[in-house]
């Protein structure tokens, strides 16, 4: 909630026009996992179904589809102590200290886990001293899948100088829509810029510049290489592991999907 311009979240009229879920569900402060994720998205699946709609689930983040289509395992929950620990480990030493830990304990999930992911390091070396087994071994297991549905899972791989112009414009359409000003409202309701959302790209930059570290121009370079940084990671992340059929252009993913449908 609150965080609506850095997000491209769909506005009111295309709300009105298609019915969207799961929008605005926690709160920048309330801790949200791809399990809990996958829980309520599977509720969705199963209302849209039953009123006879097709259900399509749409965005970039390649764990929360996981776990939706094939479940994550239930985990041990939060050690409050284990965490305090490993948070002052990382304040006093960095993330990458963390990260660090994490490629010697459990190397799969250091290479899936970003260094600066202090939230997915944590968890899984809290999941590693709970359960005595290494995260990427539970994920394995697959415990879950999802049943009852046929899947079709598209991906847009548009040409690196055009995605490029295309991020570009929604960086700039983001700044000049009032980014800055979204991010000073969160932080004068007292949201603070180390919360997790507000960290991620966009955000981060745009409190730079509420904070006087970084001037707008230099804020709209920093947002598109780190976008396009992002990307890159993506396109990896799916490659390895998830079964997409790509598409350059969008027109062509619509057709197709209709096709699939028969």
């Amino acid at each position: 909630r609150g965080l609506d311009i850095g997000t491209a979240k769909a506005t009111e009229d295309e709300r009105a026009q298609v019915r969207h879920h799961l929008l605005d569900v926690v709160d920048p402060d309330e801790t949200f996992s791809a399990a809990e994720y996958s829980r309520l998205a599977r509720q969705v699946l199963a209302d849209v179904t039953a009123r006879g709609r097709l259900p399509i689930v749409a965005g970039g983040t390649g764990l929360y589809l996981r776990a939706v289509l094939e479940g994550l395992f239930d985990g041990p929950s939060r050690d409050e102590e284990t965490r305090r620990r490993l948070e002052a480990l990382a304040e006093r030493f960095g993330d990458a200290r963390l990260h660090r830990l994490l490629s010697c304990l459990d190397p799969p999930s250091a290479g899936r886990i970003q260094p600066r992911d202090r939230v997915r390091i944590v968890r899984a070396l809290e999941v590693l001293k709970a359960t005595g087994r290494p995260l990427s071994e539970h994920h394995r297991e697959k415990p879950d899948p999802l049943k009852g549905y046929r899947v079709l899972v598209v991906g847009l791989e548009p040409d690196r100088e055009e995605l490029r112009r295309v991020v570009e414009q929604r960086t700039r359409r983001m700044l000049q829509g009032g980014l800055l000003d979204e991010v000073r409202s969160l932080l004068e309701r007292g949201f603070g810029p180390e919360l997790r959302p507000l960290q991620a790209i966009g955000y981060r930059e745009a409190v730079a510049v509420v904070r006087g570290e970084m001037t707008p121009e230099e804020a709209e370079k920093a947002i598109v290489t780190a976008t396009m940084r992002f990307a890159k990671r993506q396109m990896t992340w799916f490659r390895h592991q998830a079964e997409v059929t790509w598409f350059r252009e969008a027109e062509e993913a619509y057709e197709a999907a209709v096709g699939w449908l028969g």
